[in-house]
């Protein structure tokens, strides 16, 4: 098993040359944040990664996190022991605001700290990911005085944050929670309901976890409309801060799951359990979109970052591993990396994984560039462009999660197959991340009923007009980027005939454009992937490093030629309506030998 190794130069080189990050470090609030400061930083912080966090993944898998007879979780053994250095190294606070002790970094730094975080520890990177979460939330619409109470220990770390949303009866479907809120008194507010797949509802590494609930008032309208946002904590704080009275809320169970074993997926009970009201009543939705933008960007990392992981490791064993011999060998035996079809998968690994992840930096540079422009009308195309890329970043980069560790598995051959190699838990571990925060339908429900109409779709179209600008750059790079060039026009070619009919259809006949929403998400995936793949391999021409100049312009090469053309074959299924999809009833659907629920 292969120890992780931060691809520090990798993501040097997105930030400098292929997703702008100096400009981002001159707008107003990120003066410190400098390249090279950044830089350096992550050096560091990559090193913390490899070092204290990611020797702990396979234990972590291994031992689990347990629930124990008095109601407490005990995490696996190293895990308390691990939070509390990356709490006093302060990795968490950087990209957070320096009000509450935070480092005040961009979201685009946050990220690349992620993406390490991610790809040593998916399971111990959990807790912060949802506590940033919860932070963003409170930043957002919390009071002066939650923020006060709440905000500086949970930027330290100190104190850990959840997101209460699911309930065992509404799943996916929010609006069908039952979690009731009665006001007390005192202006505070007695929860009680059950809520699932809590991620670490409960454990031991922190002395206080602030969870975020969601519940309904009395009387509040039905759906969506009649949710409220409430923080309750586990102990009580008292006025001086100090902690007090454990509020009545319950860890029932933990879930027995197929990955992230280490993390602990909780079934929580609240039983007038104090809580404290957010924002305004029946506005929980909109804390609720806040909470999940954030952690749908932080979810796409993680596709990213056990990718990387997975590749790694799938490299060194097809360097290691003899088997056969290759055309041309001397030997009695060669490396499977020596075979082609091995070379193929190596290959798709490494274009993808360095695609997707100038996407995901991309992203997190116009998140910054939304909050911190000082131009109004910047920040709003900015906040466009946000909302357009996150759902792509986060279906099509768990999508490649799923698909990259399969095909670090398949290199593995057999011994792939045994847990003892570690390949299998990356495959396990990076499953979830397609459903959680949205299943990856909801994103692509989300792209084409929310954003595909902003401003008549004018918004997305100029985005389709801002990715054609590579062409002329291709242009200018010479001849042996011209075949990047051409497949680029094709593929962008089909992605606008998508959009068209999307954009045609959606009025009339929505249920056609859900019906090809899947598909039409990821041919956006595989478009955006492969212009930031040209812009790499352009940037990395310009420069004085003909080694890196060679890598990126190849990726971008065998991303156009094996890869790109997958956008062009989905067209007839993202435009193909829903006819089919409902024309069999379930009897149909199961076929003479099953039997079905009338």
């Amino acid at each position: 098993m292969s120890q992780y190794q931060p691809p520090i130069a990798d993501i040097a080189f997105a930030l400098e040359h292929v997703v702008g990050y100096p400009d981002i470090a001159k707008l107003p609030g990120f003066e410190h944040a400098d390249l090279d400061t950044v830089v350096e930083l992550l050096d560091q912080c990559g090193e913390f990664m490899a070092e204290a966090v990611a020797p702990l993944n396979r234990q972590g898998d291994v031992q689990g996190s347990h629930l124990q007879p008095d109601g407490t979780v005990k995490t696996p053994d190293g895990f308390k022991e691990a939070y509390q250095q990356y709490v006093d190294a302060g990795w968490g606070a950087v990209p957070l605001p320096e009000q509450y002790g935070g480092g005040g970094f961009p979201r685009t730094v946050g990220l690349a700290i992620q993406e390490m975080f991610n790809s040593a520890n998916l399971a111990f990177s959990l807790c912060p990911l949802l506590t940033q979460g919860a932070i963003d939330a409170l930043l957002h619409y919390g009071s002066d005085e939650l923020k006060d109470r709440y905000l500086p220990k949970m930027v330290s770390g100190e104190w850990t944050g959840t997101m209460n949303l699911t309930e065992p009866q509404a799943g996916s479907d929010v609006g069908a929670l039952t979690t009731k809120a009665v006001q007390n008194a005192d202006g505070s507010y007695a929860i009680t309901g059950q809520k699932i797949f809590i991620t670490y509802g409960d454990h031991d590494m922190a002395e206080q976890i602030i969870h975020l609930v969601l519940a309904r008032t009395p009387g509040a309208p039905e759906g969506t409309r009649g949710i409220s946002c409430f923080i309750v904590p586990k102990y009580l704080v008292n006025d001086d801060g100090s902690l007090g009275a454990r509020n009545p809320v319950e860890t029932v169970s933990l879930e027995h799951k197929m990955g992230i074993h280490a993390s602990p997926t909780c079934v929580l009970s609240y039983e007038n359990a104090t809580g404290y009201l957010i924002g305004e009543e029946n506005k929980g939705m909109r804390i609720m979109f806040v909470m999940m933008n954030a952690a749908r960007l932080g979810v796409g990392a993680q596709g990213l970052a056990v990718a990387e992981r997975a590749y790694q490791q799938s490299l060194e064993y097809a360097q290691d591993r003899r088997q056969g011999q290759a055309i041309g060998a001397a030997g009695a035996s060669s490396a499977i990396i020596e075979f082609p079809d091995v070379r193929r998968m190596l290959m798709t690994q490494r274009a993808s994984i360095a695609a997707l992840r100038y996407l995901l930096l991309l992203d997190a540079s116009y998140v910054d560039s939304s909050t911190n422009d000082p131009d109004p009308a910047v920040r709003a195309r900015a906040d466009e462009i946000v909302g357009l890329l996150t759902p792509i970043c986060k279906s099509f980069g768990t999508d490649l999660g799923n698909e990259l560790t399969s095909l670090a598995l398949q290199i593995h051959g057999g011994m792939g197959f045994i847990e003892e190699t570690g390949a299998a838990q990356h495959v396990r571990d990076i499953r979830i991340a397609a459903i959680y925060e949205g299943t990856n339908g909801i994103q692509a429900a989300d792209l084409v009923g929310r954003k595909l109409g902003i401003r008549g779709g004018a918004s997305i179209m100029e985005f389709h007009a801002t990715m054609r600008e590579i062409d002329a750059e291709l242009a200018a790079a010479g001849p042996d980027f011209a075949l990047v060039r051409e497949e680029l026009d094709r593929q962008f070619t089909a992605l606008e005939t998508a959009t068209k009919w999307m954009l045609k259809t959606g009025l009339g006949d929505p249920n056609s454009v859900l019906a090809g929403s899947s598909p039409y998400l990821r041919m956006w995936g595989l478009c955006t992937s492969g212009w930031m793949l040209a812009r790499a391999a352009v940037a990395a021409a310009k420069t004085d490093d003909a080694r890196l100049a060679q890598e990126q312009l190849v990726l971008a090469r065998f991303y156009a030629q094996q890869l790109l053309p997958q956008c062009a074959s989905l067209l007839g299924a993202a435009t193909a309506g829903a006819d089919d999809l409902f024309a069999l009833d379930a009897h149909s659907l199961a076929g003479a030998s099953f039997k079905v629920n009338s």
